[in-house]
């Protein structure tokens, strides 16, 4: 009996095989939640692309009327494809400069969230409204405003709804500011 464990113990045969039973699951393990990081890294920057695209379509306008933020909203959700652009929360305003280097609210729109209240007060990153550039202190930023629950499709790894957000500020071009005409 003995000579059979120590025949068993020298043979190499299986060898590849058991080692490689011993690693695959952690090889599958890694490249699946490879797989995930990365589209959630890809979601998060369509999101932050998201806001941009909203915040520029908007700043290329002298005014805005329903439609055209309806519009607007539609192709920011084209953003996102092939995932469901359809559930990002998407607000857009614009926001007047109170000569202090802070803001309040002029207008606000939203899709499938909340506007802004008109007259809202706003803290503004400094530089955005440069007041030397403003006729009596009419300077305005058009305020993106972007937040998308990201559900892994495979969720092996990522379980439940990760919430991205982004923000994006963007200069009027056509005057200084964008109105609305509802």
């Amino acid at each position: 009996m003995l000579s059979r464990w120590r025949t068993f113990a020298r043979d190499k045969r299986g060898l590849a095989a058991v080692e490689f039973a011993l690693i695959a699951p952690v090889l599958v393990t890694l490249l699946l939640g490879t797989v995930e990081v990365c589209d959630a890294l890809a979601v998060h920057e369509k999101v932050t692309m998201l806001a941009s695209t909203g915040a520029d379509l908007v700043a290329q306008a002298s005014s805005v009327s329903a439609t055209d933020m309806s519009n607007i909203f539609a192709a920011d959700s084209a953003v996102l494809f092939p995932y469901d652009g359809s559930t990002a929360q998407i607000v857009i305003s614009s926001i007047v400069s109170d000569g202090k280097g802070g803001g309040t609210v002029a207008w606000s729109q939203a899709q499938n969230g909340t506007p802004l209240s008109v007259g809202r007060t706003m803290t503004i990153p400094t530089g955005l409204m440069d007041q030397s550039r403003c006729p009596a202190n009419a300077c305005s930023v058009i305020l993106a405003q972007v937040s998308y629950g990201y559900k892994s499709p495979v969720g092996k790894f990522i379980i439940g709804t990760v919430a991205m957000t982004d923000s994006f500020y963007e200069r009027p071009r056509r005057g200084a500011t964008v109105s609305y005409t509802g």
